[in-house]
C-alpha cells in the first residue's frame, strides 16, 4: 500500500486541509483567478479557497492522491519561485525553505510523530523535509498545525509520506475543524454610539448601533470624543 501511494497509483479519494496567510493565497489565486485555474486543471484536484476577511484562510485540496500530490507540487513551486522574486530586491544571499503548513485532525498527530517520535524521525530522515506537529490544537477546533519546510521535491515526498498515514489511521470521532477568524478592528465609543475604524473613516459599529448614524471623518470622531470627554469635567 505504502509503494502505492509513494507512486501516485493508488486511486483513493483524500481531502488536505492547508492553512496560508492572505499573502500566500493571492498567490496561489493569481491574476484574475489564473494561477488557481491552471492548478485545478493541471491536478485535476478540487482547490477550494475560504471566503472572509481573515489573516488566515484555509485551502482545501481533494482528489485522488495522484492528483492531489501534483496540486501540492504546483504550490510548492510557486512559492519558491515567489521566494525567488522576493530575493531578487534583497541582500539575503541564502534561500530561505518552502514552508506549507497542513491542518490535521489531533486524533491522527499520534501516529504521524509514531511512538517515542520514531515516524516523524523516519520521515524527516527519508524526504530531507523539517517536519513540526503543533503542541497545541488550533482554537475552538480539534486540529493541529503540522508544519513542513525544505525544498518543493523534499515538500512533496514528505506530503506523500503523511498521505500514507492518514489513509491507514483514520480521524477517531468527530473532528471540529478550524475556521479562522476575521481581523478584529479597533472598537471607539464617542457620543453614545460606537465605530469601528477603517481607512480614514470611522463607520457605526453595527452590532452595537440602535439607531442609523452616518459614517464619521476621522477628525471628526475625534472631536466628538473630546467634547464627550470634556462634558464628563
Amino acid at each position: 500500500m505504502e509503494s502505492k501511494v509513494s507512486e501516485g497509483g493508488l486511486n483513493v479519494t483524500l481531502t488536505i486541509r492547508l492553512l496560508m496567510h492572505g499573502k500566500e493565497v493571492g498567490s496561489i489565486i493569481g491574476k484574475k483567478g489564473e494561477t488557481v485555474k491552471k492548478m485545478r486543471e493541471e491536478s485535476g484536484a478540487r482547490i477550494n479557497i475560504s471566503e472572509g476577511n481573515c489573516p488566515e484562510r484555509i485551502v482545501t485540496i481533494t482528489g485522488p492522491t495522484d492528483a492531489i500530490f501534483k496540486a501540492f507540487a504546483m504550490i510548492a513551486y510557486k512559492f519558491e519561485e515567489d521566494i525567488i522574486n522576493s530575493m531578487s530586491n534583497s541582500p539575503a544571499t541564502s534561500k530561505p525553505p518552502v514552508t506549507l503548513r497542513l491542518v490535521v485532525p489531533a486524533s491522527q498527530c499520534g501516529s504521524l510523530i509514531g511512538k517515542g517520535g520514531s515516524k516523524i524521525k523516519e520521515i524527516r530522515e527519508s524526504t530531507g523535509a523539517q517536519v513540526q506537529v503543533a503542541g497545541d490544537m488550533l482554537p475552538n477546533s480539534t486540529e493541529r498545525a503540522v508544519t513542513i519546510s525544505g525544498t518543493p521535491d523534499a515538500i512533496i515526498q514528505c506530503v506523500k509520506q503523511i498521505c500514507v498515514v492518514m489513509l491507514e489511521s483514520p480521524p477517531k470521532g468527530a473532528t471540529i475543524p478550524y475556521r479562522p477568524k476575521p481581523a478584529s478592528t479597533p472598537v471607539i465609543f464617542a457620543g453614545g454610539q460606537a465605530y469601528t475604524i477603517q481607512g480614514q473613516y470611522a463607520i457605526p459599529h453595527p452590532d452595537v448601533s440602535f439607531h442609523s448614524v452616518p459614517p464619521l471623518s476621522l477628525s471628526s470622531l475625534l472631536c466628538t470624543f473630546l467634547h464627550a470627554a470634556v462634558n464628563c469635567y
